[in-house]
Parts: C-alpha cells; structure tokens; sequence
C-alpha cells in the first residue's frame, strides 16, 4: 500500500472512529432513556435532544476540521518529503547527479535530506574521477601504442635491412645490430614502467625495507649511475655531506628504481651540447636531503607543481623524440610517500631541474 493511500486511510479513520463511538454513547443513552417513565422520559427528551443534536454537529465539525489539519500536516511534514527523496533517488538511479535537496529541516527528514546530499556528492565526485581515469587511461594506451610503435618500426626496419643485405659490411652490421638492441631495450623500460605503474594502482609494490647505511648505498649506486653517464658523455659529481654512519629504513631495490627513474628523466629532456648531472646527499637534522640536478631544458612554472601527476608531460605534443608515457615521476612519488619521505621539484626554465628528496634517518630508540 502507498504511503498515500495509508495517510488518507488514517485521516477518514480520525473522523469515522470517533463517529462511530460517538453514535454508540447516543444510542446507549437511547436505550437507557427507553427503559425510564414516560413522564420522565419525556422531559429527558425535552431537555437533551436539542443539546445532543448541537454536540453531534460541533464533534462533527471539530472532527471534519481537526483531520484537515493533521492531513495538510502529514503531507507537508511526511509525504512531500518522502515524494521529493523518491524522486531525487530516482535522478541517481539514472546517473543524474545535478539534482539537489537543499533543506533546513530538523530532525530525521532534515538528517535524511543531508545524508542524501552527502551521498549524492561523494558518487558525483567519484563518477567524474572515474571520467578522469578513463580520459587518463585512454590517454596511457594512445601514449604506450606510440612508444611502442617507434621502436618496433625501427627495429622492423633494421632487420629487413640485413635480410635484405643492405648492411653489407660488419661494421654496418653491427651498427644495425645495436640499433635494434637499443630499441628492444627502450621497450624493455617501457614494460617494466607499465609493470610498475599497475602495482602502484592496485597497492602492491612488493617492498622489503631494511635498514641501509646511507654512504654505502649511494656509492654503489653512483659507481653503477657514473659509467652510464660516462657512456652518454655526460659530466656526472656526486657530494655525499652525512655522516658516515647515517642510516635510513627503505627498500633499497625501490629506492634505487627512483634515482633511475629521475636520473633518465634527466637524460632524456637534457638540450645542452655539454650534460651535466649532479647528485648532492645532505645532512639536515633529523633527515637526509637528496638533491638530483641537471642543466636541461627546465620545466615551466604553471607545470612544475604538476610534474608527479599521472600521465603529465611538459611536452603534450608528442612531437619530440624523447616520448615517454608520463606515469614515471608518479611512481617515483608514490615510492617516496611508501617510504615516509617526500619529494618536490625546482626549476628555472632554459636553465636546470632539480629534483629534492627528503628521508627521515634511522634512529635507535
């Protein structure tokens, strides 16, 4: 039965009930006048018929005016708002979340109405993050389809090159030959990014953190950083400021993915003729700072507070050679919170990045 239906029901029950108990006292009082002598029956009669016919019309009317009252309450008070949640509830249904209750009510129908509203935002702002990751997404595949697309294109082309002889010479050859080892190697990087960006989606980052001895650390990593950059030709210092025996709680297979990561981000947008990296560890109280510095082409200042946002690229055009799937610097950020750290970027355009990492050191309590 509607709630309609049952407020109605309700409101002729406030008329017909007392009606009903009303008649059966007048008819009660009939039979007891009916038993009585005609003499005094009489005069009953003549005193009380007028009076009880008045009382039978003024409950009646009080009765007819009370339940007008209660119903016009009932539906403005219970049914109107219950009409308007239904109606809101079906704008939801059909994905509508434009349709707002505004209220200053008190009580349930005042809670119910901000509970709708509270609802009706967080699924708003969830559809449109889930638009969002859908344009983002879309964006990934179109990115990863072009990364993708250069170096396949390169190596079919190399290799149709010595099947068709056109390397004629061993030197030509190897030439080929690593061309197409450096482009299977560029997609390499590329799926293993991809690999790590789904476990950073989905929380699973199989970190092992352990305490490592922040030096030591760094010197292998350098020593291995050092000859790749030697290989490029690019100038490469390293300053390590902390204590020897300074150490930090991290994930050293991580934490190395993250220098990396910024050092071929470095690599891959440096414009200078002559590249230059430097690395700078520095003590700095109860933490450790981690300075990446390059002398590339700089980010501008409307981007650089977007950098680490997911498939960002300073160059959307897609027109460079450096390409990349813009979910790098994401990971990166997303290792450093993992690890209790944070990371920002400065840059002056034209002229140098830098990347900065700060690590709290291990204490012993």
């Amino acid at each position: 039965m509607k709630l309609k239906t049952k407020i109605l029901i309700t409101c002729v029950a406030y008329i017909v009930i007392p009606m009903i108990l009303l008649l059966g006292a007048f008819f009660g009082i009939a039979r007891y006048v009916g038993g009585i002598t005609p003499q005094l029956r009489f005069e009953f009669d003549e005193m009380t018929s007028d009076l009880l016919i008045d009382l039978l019309f003024a409950v009646l009317l009080i009765l007819l005016l009370t339940s007008l009252l209660i119903t016009r309450w009932v539906h403005a008070s219970i049914y109107k708002p219950v009409s308007q949640l239904n109606e809101a509830m079906q704008k939801i249904r059909e994905g509508d979340f434009s349709y707002i209750l505004e209220t200053n009510k008190t009580g349930e129908f005042g809670d119910l109405y901000r509970n709708y509203e509270d609802m009706r935002m967080r699924l708003k702002e969830t559809a449109e993050e889930k638009t969002r990751q859908e344009d983002k997404n879309r964006e990934l595949i179109t990115n990863i389809s072009h990364d993708l697309k250069t170096p396949i294109t390169a190596i079919k082309g190399y290799a149709e090159g010595i099947l068709d002889g056109v390397a004629a010479t061993p030197e030509k050859t190897e030439k080929y030959v690593r061309t197409i080892y450096n482009k299977a190697s560029d997609m390499d990087k590329l799926i293993n990014e991809l690999t790590t960006y789904s476990k950073v989606q989905n929380d699973r980052i199989p970190y092992k953190f352990m305490r490592i001895n922040v030096a030591d650390y760094f010197a292998d990593c350098i020593e291995e950083i050092g000859l790749e950059l030697e290989q490029k030709g690019i100038e490469f210092t390293y300053t390590n400021t902390v204590p020897a025996y300074t150490q930090i709680i991290a994930d050293p297979e991580q934490f190395k993915k993250v220098i990396n990561n910024i050092i071929s981000n470095s690599i891959k947008y440096m414009d200078k003729p002559q590249g230059r990296i430097d690395i700078q560890i520095i003590d700095d109280n109860d933490q450790i700072l981690i300075d990446i510095a390059d002398n590339g082409r700089g980010i501008p200042q409307a981007d650089l507070s977007k950098v680490f946002e997911r498939f960002f690229r300073t160059d959307a055009s897609r027109n460079s050679a450096q390409g990349g799937s813009g979910i790098g610097l994401s990971i990166v950020k997303k290792i450093v919170e993992d690890h209790g750290g944070y990371i920002w970027a400065s840059s002056k355009e034209g002229i140098s990045t830098t990347m900065h990492i700060a690590f709290r050191k291990y204490m012993e309590l």
